[in-house]
């Protein structure tokens, strides 16, 4: 081979390389664009696990885009109040919020059902039917037509049912309380006589304090110390009946989420993903020891009596016989959860209950 004829083709295949390199460069950076969002939080900073969710997502998508993708939360009441959330998002004051989606019920039942309704599923069980049953597609069939397009954020396990300024033993116990309770949960204990009150959680203190309001329900043992609730109404109701398994929500502006590269919003959807698990596992991991604490400093642990129990569960199905008559979106997304329902605790008896109730046995004997 000439060897001029070969330097001279080696050159120019080596020009061609750089030539390569050089313009895939601008391809990379179409796909990473930089993207500054706001999100507005329905929660106040105090609550570290739960308003952290917003921070958690955003670190994810800054950390994977070498800060291209960058997300600013803000608390509740900073751009606005803390139910006011989803609006902003769908109206586009901001590009997202991070809420639960039973806040907004009064607009229309099925809102609730992307959350927690009444003897519903568990967090676990809620998961397997977002992830896998559908049930993040069936909601977002419903949020589309709201402006917005929703994944799951995070996750606070089974409730508390609650602090009460007197003790609650029967059903008629229940009525005319003024009580705060989120969601669809009132709809339901509204028929029994309760009164029920929708308030942001950074005002929940001062109206129990104030007797504005005579019980208040939250989330569970570590943020319910933070907010102090046991300072003022001492006892303390377990299960939350009416939220087993509640979502927290990422809710992106329907314009906004189609505007981003997909692979940004593939990326999006495994960050939040990430931080849906993440915010479920500090909550199993801070709670024993806070309700420690609750109880060494005056909380009495009370559970809600069979009684109260059955009759709420009653009223719930009542409720949805309704709405499954009238409204045809809630009858959709609730038969769908109605069917895993019950095919997750017909399993959850076979293994998981069985594990769990032995090793509870052995701790109460003292063997742990």
């Amino acid at each position: 081979m000439d060897r001029r004829s070969f330097i001279t083709k080696a050159g120019f295949a080596g020009v061609g390389a750089a030539a390569a390199t050089t313009l895939a460069a601008p391809a990379i950076a179409q796909s990473t664009p930089k993207v500054t969002w706001r999100c507005a939080s329905s929660f106040p900073k105090s609550l570290d696990t739960i308003y952290g969710g917003a921070e958690v997502l955003s670190k994810y998508l800054r950390e994977a885009t070498d800060g291209n993708f960058t997300i600013q939360p803000f608390a509740a009441g900073e751009i606005v109040p803390g139910l006011q959330a989803a609006d902003a998002a769908a109206a586009g004051t901001v590009e997202l919020c991070h809420t639960v989606a039973y806040y907004y019920w009064g607009k229309d039942p099925t809102w609730a059902l992307g959350a927690a309704v009444p003897f519903a599923l568990n967090a676990r069980g809620m998961n397997a039917w977002q992830y896998h049953g559908g049930g993040i597609d069936l909601m977002n069939e419903f949020f589309n037509k709201q402006g917005l397009q929703a994944y799951p954020g995070g996750n606070t396990g089974v409730q508390m049912g609650g602090w009460f300024r007197k003790e609650i033993k029967t059903v008629e116990d229940l009525k005319g309380l003024k009580m705060r309770v989120g969601g669809f949960a009132g709809k339901v204990l509204e028929t029994l006589g309760v009164v029920p009150q929708q308030i942001a959680g950074g005002d929940i203190y001062p109206a129990l304090e104030k007797g504005t309001i005579d019980a208040a329900e939250w989330v569970g043992p570590y943020d319910d110390e933070k907010l102090g609730f046991q300072k003022v109404a001492p006892y303390y109701y377990y299960p939350g009946w009416w939220e087993g398994g509640p979502t927290v929500s990422f809710m992106v502006n329907k314009q906004k989420w189609d505007s981003l590269p997909p692979a940004y919003q593939s990326l999006f959807r495994t960050a939040a993903q990430a931080t849906d698990a993440n915010m479920l596992q500090k909550y199993d991991y801070v709670n024993p020891a806070a309700i420690k604490r609750l109880v060494a400093g005056g909380a009495q642990l009370r559970p809600f009596s069979p009684e109260i129990l059955t009759a709420c569960f009653e009223a719930a199905n009542g409720v949805y016989a309704q709405l499954e008559d009238s409204n045809e979106p809630f009858k959709k997304i609730w038969n769908s959860i109605k069917a895993f329902r019950n095919e997750h605790f017909l399993y959850a008896q076979v293994a998981e209950y069985t594990f769990d109730t032995f090793m509870m046995v052995q701790q109460r004997n003292g063997k742990l």
